[in-house]
């Protein structure tokens, strides 16, 4: 199993991938055969605490939800994304033949039948964390009817002449800002 660079405090880290390993482990023992191990990356930004990528076989996951909450995403998002991979390989892709294969569904009865009967967990689709710790920094721009917070994301692109935003409401282009000079 490897792992790319992550932001995650190094013991968080090997936490992380350990309870990876003891998912396939435990899936290994209930379900009487051995599994790859999955590459694991700490690099998903956004909302989603996780994602399953199954043709490449990877895991991803989100640094600052993990973080925020260790216990929770160790216990919970671990399995269910490792629960996808299972499913792919159980009943994925290279798994049957012909047309009378049905479609397996990202979170359906495949996918809950291994939360449950695997690790012994409720399948619930999304999470409740608080999504505070995402907060991005933003920056001040100013049309003619207001003023408007732009992601450091959305600035830079300004920045590099990437793109343009306009007001909705006056239509007017978005311009920087300025703090009025101290006299």
């Amino acid at each position: 199993m490897s792992a790319t660079a992550t932001r995650l405090d190094p013991a968080l880290h090997q936490q992380l991938l350990a309870r990876v390993d003891a998912c396939f482990a435990q899936a290994e023992a209930r379900l009487g055969r051995t599994f790859p191990r999955p590459q694991v990356h700490c690099n998903m930004r956004g909302r989603a605490a996780g994602s399953a990528r199954l043709q490449t076989w990877e895991l991803r996951f989100n640094p600052a939800l993990c973080q925020a909450n260790q216990q929770a995403f160790l216990a919970e998002v671990v399995p269910h994304e490792v629960a996808h991979l299972l499913v792919y390989a159980l009943w994925g892709e290279h798994s049957g033949e012909g047309r009378g294969r049905s479609r397996v569904l990202p979170h359906g009865r495949q996918w809950q039948s291994v939360m449950r009967e695997v690790f012994g967990l409720e399948p619930r689709t999304t999470h409740s964390f608080d999504l505070a710790v995402l907060a991005q920094r933003t920056v001040p721009y100013r049309c003619l009817c207001q003023q408007h917070q732009l992601s450091v994301r959305r600035h830079n692109k300004v920045v590099r002449g990437e793109a343009r935003y306009h007001c909705r409401r006056c239509k007017q282009p978005l311009e920087r800002e300025r703090p009025e000079p101290e006299q």
